[in-house]
């Protein structure tokens, strides 16, 4: 296993619960398939305050069953839970609310960014045209 895959484990309950959306609750576990044998990460996302990670193969309230190297592509954010689960790279098994909002903990793809700061970089009336707005307010 990838030892980018376990830092991003280990460091999870540092980054809190305050990213994911307040009605979001459940468990989750991380199956990464490799050769016959599977290495579980099961994640608590029930406490108000805090994610809880172990090395537990219990039940959970979703199942994501995929390979380390593709769970690595998601850490590294170098492609979107969303893409790996519908190009079956992935399965989910359980409720898919909880990998939704998990994977807020991914970082985003590379070139990625908030759309409305493309569109005002682009736009060919932005900065000017506020300039000669305020003149003419003047």
């Amino acid at each position: 296993m990838s030892d980018g895959i376990e830092a991003f484990f280990v460091a999870l309950p540092a980054r809190r619960r305050a990213m994911l959306p307040p009605r979001v609750r459940g468990t989750l576990r991380v199956d990464l398939v490799t050769h016959g044998s599977t290495d579980h990460w099961y994640v608590d996302l029930r406490a108000t305050d805090q994610v809880v990670v172990n090395r537990n193969a219990g039940t959970a309230d979703a199942v994501l069953t995929t390979t380390p190297a593709v769970f690595a592509q998601l850490v590294r954010g170098e492609s979107p839970a969303t893409a790996v689960l519908l190009r079956n790279d992935a399965t989910l098994v359980g409720d898919s609310r909880l990998v939704l909002a998990f994977r807020r903990y991914f970082p985003p793809p590379g070139g990625t960014g908030d759309p409305r700061e493309g569109a005002q970089r682009r736009a060919p009336h932005g900065q000017a045209w506020r300039e000669r707005l305020r003149a003419g307010m003047g």
